[in-house]
């Protein structure tokens, strides 16, 4: 299937499937007219990297664990091979560093408030 196909059945623009393909998360093939083609399961495969996005993930990221996908789970979310465990707990070893540390500015900005409004009474 041409781009523009691809980006009708998944919703994602066709720049951003260029994106996907420069970042090799999806593949096409380039016959004759050197128009990109696409297979048959490209259209699952937009679908897996769009969820995997949306859970966080860095492309280069994406690029390890795509290769795992074992089909799709609950809520079309894709299932995972236990081979991903170590990219996906190191993602969220480092989301909840970040949550962690927000926590702080914010504890520290509500002090910060709380005493310039004490100050100012």
């Amino acid at each position: 299937m041409k781009i523009g196909e691809l980006s009708r059945l998944t919703g994602v623009s066709p720049r951003l499937l260029r994106y996907y393909e420069e970042q090799g998360l999806l593949v096409s093939a380039r016959p004759g007219g050197g128009h990109r083609r696409y297979a048959a399961d490209a259209p699952e495969t937009v679908r897996r990297i769009r969820h995997l996005l949306a859970a966080g993930l860095p492309t280069a990221v994406i690029r390890e664990v795509l290769p795992c996908v074992e089909g799709v789970g609950a809520d079309d979310v894709p299932a995972l091979a236990a081979c991903t465990r170590r990219y996906l707990r190191g993602q969220l070893d480092g989301v909840n560093e970040r949550i962690s540390e927000l926590q702080r500015n914010r504890d520290s900005l509500t002090a910060l408030l709380e005493l310039s409004e004490r100050t100012a009474a």
